[in-house]
């Protein structure tokens, strides 16, 4: 019997703090609303982008997810540094492969200035007094 009426006052106290937080609540005011996470360490855009700030990337979340704008700025932001880094490894790969064929079919820097290369200055014995 002690168990029913246990069970009956609490359910009573459950009520009554249920009712006044509804309808009693009025003295306070409306909660605000909260302005939109948003992306707080963006890449920086004085120097390129390093693997430590890829690391550090921080993206906001959304209800569902991450902010699509955000994941997109990112992106496209990532992508013009690989393009960027991309044309000047490209450019660097064609002044080295330049420099390679101005080297190999430059002048012959074993030949002696004072006398014309012949038949008889090359071969295995060239040079060693036989």
């Amino acid at each position: 019997m002690h168990v029913f009426w246990f069970l009956l006052l609490t359910m009573a106290v459950v009520v009554a703090a249920v009712t006044l937080a509804v309808v009693g609540g009025g003295g306070s005011a409306v909660l605000q609303d909260v302005e939109p996470e948003r992306l707080t360490d963006p890449l920086p855009a004085d120097r390129p982008v390093g693997r430590a700030d890829i690391e550090a990337l921080r993206l906001p979340m959304a209800a569902r997810g991450y902010r699509m704008t955000d994941v997109d700025e990112a992106l496209g932001r990532l992508g013009a540094e690989l393009a960027e880094r991309d044309a000047r490894i490209a450019e660097l790969e064609s002044a080295l492969a330049g420099a390679h064929a101005t080297a190999t079919s430059g002048p012959d820097l074993l030949k002696r200035p004072d006398r014309p290369l012949t038949g008889e200055d090359t071969g295995p014995g060239a040079g060693d007094g036989r």
